[in-house]
């Protein structure tokens, strides 16, 4: 077998600061920050004359990664994700366990975030709720009840 891991999963900000805010009060962890130019990012992006600011966000357990990328050359396209539904095609969201759902709603609402539906309780397992963060980003949140 090749692949040993999963490094990172990258979304496309315009307000790095915000969304940094955000992913810190659901309980990542800042890893660092760098901005990147240059023809070794073009050749992997396949763009031209791209610079992009980007934030390394890790999970408290150090396992996941989150990588909030803000490009100022060129501008970033694409539908406006917070007017996307959640079936949309594409990477629609991103889970994250957590240890009080409730509580955890409620700081994120205090930033922004809203629910999409409701939190609801799967069988004896999970409670669970996807919410709109920065940027129409989609969190599936997952309180474990066991």
């Amino acid at each position: 077998m090749t692949l040993l891991r999963m490094d990172n999963v990258a979304v496309v900000v315009e307000d790095l600061d915000g969304a940094v805010a955000f992913f810190k009060e659901l309980g990542m962890e800042l890893e660092g920050r760098a901005t990147v130019e240059g023809d070794w990012v073009d050749r992997i992006v396949g763009l031209h004359g791209t610079r992009s600011d980007i934030a390394m966000m890790r999970t408290p357990d150090g396992h996941g990664r989150l990588e909030l990328t803000r490009y100022q050359h060129p501008a970033a396209v694409g539908p406006d994700p917070g007017s996307e539904p959640p079936n949309t095609r594409g990477m629609n969201r991103v889970m994250f366990a957590v240890h009080d759902i409730d509580d955890v709603v409620e700081r994120l609402k205090a930033l922004g975030g809203e629910l999409v539906g409701e939190i609801v309780q799967y069988e004896n397992a999970y409670r669970l709720c996807y919410l709109r963060g920065p940027e129409g980003i989609v969190l599936a949140l997952a309180e474990p009840l066991t």
